[in-house]
């Protein structure tokens, strides 16, 4: 019976996964072009940084509070690596969020395509408005650029409670 239990829950939590697209050359230009005129959070992460799961465990708790936030998910890990990636995410809170994982050989060439400003630091999150101004972090963000972002938005949701950091 545990055995059965167990297997349930696995199935559930793979369902329960966004799919994990291949970031390539153009990917970064198609997830803001079906965003046009709607504020967004992209954050790139790796299963190896240190500071990663922290700022992955806040966006998952941003997302709970605030339903309507649309966060958008890219590791820069190996591309075969997708299963556990997207496991991993779905612990923070994250499962449903739109995932990509790098995709070419040479990642400098994406992190060049998103930002020739961004050497591979991460976490690296960006901050959308409608208008697609962005705003740039490197580290974890801090929680009060992060609840001015959502405030200036007009994100926030009925709900009392801080952002978690």
């Amino acid at each position: 019976m545990r055995l059965f239990t167990f297997l349930v829950l696995a199935l559930v939590t793979c369902l329960a996964q966004a799919e994990v697209r291949p970031f390539e050359v153009g990917s970064h230009a198609q997830i803001r072009a079906v965003r046009e005129g709607r504020p967004f959070i992209l954050s790139f992460w790796s299963i190896d940084c240190a500071h990663c799961p922290k700022e992955l465990k806040t966006l998952g708790e941003l997302k709970k509070r605030h339903p309507g936030i649309d966060v958008v998910l890219v590791s820069t890990d190996p591309l075969a690596e997708t299963a556990m990636l997207a496991n991993f995410a779905a612990r923070q809170g994250l499962g449903q969020a739109e995932q990509w994982v790098f995709a070419d050989p040479q990642p400098q060439k994406l992190r060049f395509e998103i930002d020739k400003r961004w050497w591979g630091e991460l976490p690296r999150t960006y901050l959308f408005d409608a208008n697609h101004k962005v705003i740039a972090f490197s580290g974890l963000m801090a929680e009060e650029a992060l609840a001015g972002w959502i405030e200036r938005n007009g994100l926030a949701a009925h709900r009392p409670g801080k952002v978690a950091q």
